[in-house]
């Protein structure tokens, strides 16, 4: 693993996808602030990129945008799990109204998965040099997630960066994350949108990112790991 040689990519970037205002960090000091090393040495491995672009996978912000326009980052973002949940809530729909015996009364999960790729995370090969996951995995179903894997790792830049966290246990509630400065994200309880799915092994991580050439670990005291993968 070579985390000294930094990607230089060239190209032109792609728009920004537009963004929802939200509330700026907040000043209680007992905020449940993050010191992040993952989340500082992702920002590193971008800083020589000029314009660098960053796909956000969770909420957006306007902290994190402000932080990211400042420091010359392109910032796009796509709330997947959200997306992942109204898409299962119309397909579920959409079978409560299908005819008894009328076909596909019955529709794998690898399918399901293929028919949202159909219309999310669309982007052109290479779009973004980085992308914040945060715990967005352990929330989606198994079966979908080598699908939304491989998309990722074809969206994102070679060399490119990918952030991502792993609960050692079932999360006792359901979190969402803004960036706070180039060392610390905060965390915040957020109504539940999904339960926490798996508890990933460090097989089954591994097996994941299989096609990403390093990764790099940090586990804190809570025992949310911090991983960091480079293409």
């Amino acid at each position: 693993m070579n985390w000294i040689a930094k990607a230089r990519p060239s190209g032109a970037a792609t728009a920004a996808a537009p963004v929802k205002p939200g509330p700026a960090p907040s000043s209680d000091p007992s905020a449940n602030i993050r010191i992040s090393n993952s989340l500082k040495e992702f920002l590193w491995l971008l800083s020589d990129i000029p314009h660098a672009r960053i796909l956000d996978l969770g909420p957006i912000w306007q902290a994190t945008v402000t932080f990211f326009v400042d420091k010359g980052f392109r910032l796009a973002s796509e709330d997947m799990l959200r997306t992942w949940k109204e898409f299962l809530t119309d397909e579920e729909e959409r079978l409560r109204n299908t005819p008894v015996g009328a076909e596909g009364e019955k529709i794998s999960r690898s399918l399901l998965a293929d028919r949202f790729l159909q219309s999310n995370l669309q982007y052109p090969e290479a779009s973004f040099h980085g992308v914040l996951a945060w715990d967005l995995l352990d929330y989606f179903d198994v079966a979908v997630i080598p699908r939304v894997m491989e998309r990722i790792f074809n969206i994102l830049h070679p060399g490119g960066a990918m952030l991502a966290l792993f609960h050692s246990r079932p999360a006792p509630r359901f979190q969402r994350y803004r960036i706070v400065d180039s060392q610390r994200f905060e965390v915040l309880p957020a109504p539940t949108l999904a339960v926490h799915s798996h508890v990933f092994q460090n097989r089954e991580i591994l097996d994941l990112f299989a096609q990403f050439r390093s990764s790099k670990t940090f586990v804190g005291r809570d025992q949310v790991r911090e991983a960091l993968f480079l293409k």
